[in-house]
């Protein structure tokens, strides 16, 4: 049974009838009780009446034959023999105990209770099988009014279950009125305050779906903006290729779009990777991972362009470089911030890696580069997709440093902007949880330090 109102109602009935069965059984149980001490008391107010009154042989008085309970009477002399008996022909049980008892005599189990008196013997007696009868009767109609409550009672808890399950129906109307793009806040209204979170924590999902669709839609604005410029720019070189009449106007128009391709290529894997980073609701698969080694790789895949321009390469590395985190990620970081040093970076000049654990136990990654730098009024905005500063008619798509806030920002990472000693420009990024998961801290993406 998925429904919650049936699976309520469902309870509160059988609740109520367990309620009402515990009651009644002991209601029963206290009223037979009750009707036994009066029916003693009954016996005991015979043999009173009888006490004092004198007695003819052989006399019957049918007055207690015409009771309702059959009430029996025999009045023993003392030397034995019977004065007078009310039924003649119904045996009874001897008078072997005084005051009341319980015995069988020809097959009927009777209540008797027997009181002496100066000149005689006096037993009243009932069939107690017709006592239980009358006082299960007696209990029967004592618990009238339970059983008329409860079918009123079911119908009182299926009326407010179901007005109180108004407000759900409401908010399942406005829910299912709503289309594909309409993310604003469900109202919380008249919600009971056990609805209420649910409807918060969704309301906050619809936040969050909004402004993820709003980031998607403006950068996917965006790449189709960036995109255009490197395609264009590969239709032209593919025109000079088709125009080439000498070999060498050839080989150059070839060399030429093969960095032109080269380029777009690396604009498309930039874009995926700011893509899978931008979102704080990105799921990544967090892992023990070693940070020296992750750069290695990274650093390898871009020493080529750095011999190219003869750069003095630098990688300094401490002996414990673990940390918690997602080793793609990490890459895409690493990789990204060496790309843009080695870029930025005039020939001849200087890029030093290094990573080291502080006395505090914080893992971090340092680059630092002899270039132009950045002016400290643009660390904020560099961080912001598509952002170029100083490009000095270097290639690049603006996104490297994007990726590289959204990588620390889902690692619970900072990162700090500042003067290299080098003259250019120094990126730190502190890993400030290396051994558990991380939090994330957006405020501390493009910290400056001086």
């Amino acid at each position: 049974m998925n429904s919650l109102r049936a699976r309520l109602i469902a309870l509160l009935m059988l609740s109520m009838l367990a309620v009402a069965a515990l009651i009644g059984s002991v209601t029963f149980q206290k009223t037979l009780k009750e009707n036994e001490k009066l029916f003693d008391r009954q016996l005991r107010q015979t043999a009173l009446a009888l006490r004092d009154q004198g007695f003819a042989e052989g006399e019957e008085l049918d007055i207690y034959a015409e009771e309702v309970l059959d009430t029996f009477v025999r009045v023993w002399r003392l030397d034995g023999s019977i004065l007078y008996q009310s039924h003649p022909r119904t045996e009874l049980p001897s008078p072997s105990t005084l005051g009341f008892n319980t015995a069988a005599s020809g097959g009927t189990v009777w209540r008797v209770y027997t009181m002496p008196t100066l000149k005689r013997v006096i037993q009243v007696a009932q069939p107690l099988e017709a006592r239980r009868k009358l006082a299960g009767v007696a209990a029967l109609r004592s618990l009238s009014p339970l059983l008329a409550f409860a079918p009123l009672m079911g119908g009182l808890i299926w009326w407010l279950i179901g007005r109180e399950f108004q407000s759900v129906r409401r908010l399942e109307k406005e829910v299912k009125r709503r289309h594909a793009q309409s993310l604003d806040a469900v109202s919380e209204a008249g919600l009971p305050s056990e609805i209420a979170p649910v409807v918060r924590a969704l309301n906050s999902l619809l936040e969050r779906l909004r402004r993820a669709f709003q980031a998607q839609s403006a950068f996917i604005s965006d790449a189709a903006h960036e995109l255009r410029s490197p395609v264009t720019a590969l239709t032209l070189q593919v025109d000079v290729l088709d125009h080439a009449r000498t070999e060498p106007e050839r080989v150059a128009a070839i060399s030429q779009l093969r960095a032109g391709v080269a380029r777009a290529n690396r604009l498309i894997e930039q874009l995926l990777s700011a893509a899978r980073t931008e979102s704080d609701e990105t799921i990544t698969s967090f892992a023990s991972v070693n940070l020296a080694e992750i750069s290695r790789r990274a650093i390898g895949e871009c020493y080529a362009d750095a011999e190219d321009r003869h750069l003095a390469f630098e990688f300094n590395a401490d002996g414990d470089e673990t940390t918690y985190g997602d080793a793609t990620q990490l890459q895409a970081l690493v990789r990204n911030l060496v790309e843009n040093a080695i870029r930025y970076t005039n020939e001849e000049g200087r890029v030093a890696v290094t990573i080291r654990t502080d006395a505090g136990g914080r893992l971090s990654f340092r680059i630092d580069d002899s270039g132009p730098g950045i002016p400290e009024s643009e660390y904020r905005h560099v961080f912001r997709r598509f952002y170029r500063c100083n490009a000095d008619g270097k290639p690049g798509s603006g996104l490297g440093l994007a990726i590289v806030g959204n990588v620390a920002r889902q690692h619970g990472a900072s990162v700090q902007l500042r003067r290299s000693s080098f003259g250019g420009l120094c990126v730190e990024v502190i890993f400030r949880q290396p051994t558990a998961a991380p939090a994330r801290r957006a405020d501390d993406i493009g910290e400056s330090a001086a």
